[in-house]
């Protein structure tokens, strides 16, 4: 029994406009299959952005929009999160 070294299966809906441009790559680098070409573009374009193969050890935290900040504040009624002194404060209201 042969293990194939890639494991996940992802699907992905394309425009016909996608998929038009996406099978004009493919053939004219002479690619095998859709799924070797969007390997292919998928490696460039995360190596163009500074990604390179990942080793696991990365997590999705690690990707964050906002640094810096208390993830398990609550959110006051406006919505805005309340920090750690917000609620000291109101506790001497």
């Amino acid at each position: 029994m042969t293990t194939d070294p890639r494991g996940e299966r992802l699907q992905i809906m394309l425009t016909k406009q996608e998929l038009t441009s996406l099978d004009s790559w493919r053939f004219s680098r002479h690619m095998p299959s859709r799924a070797a070409a969007v390997r292919e573009l998928l490696r460039r374009g995360l190596s163009a952005e500074g990604f390179a193969v990942s080793d696991g050890s990365t997590k999705s935290g690690d990707f964050g929009v906002v640094s810096g900040t208390d993830t398990k504040s609550a959110k006051s009624g406006n919505g805005a999160a309340r920090t750690k002194g917000d609620a000291s404060a109101r506790a001497g209201e």
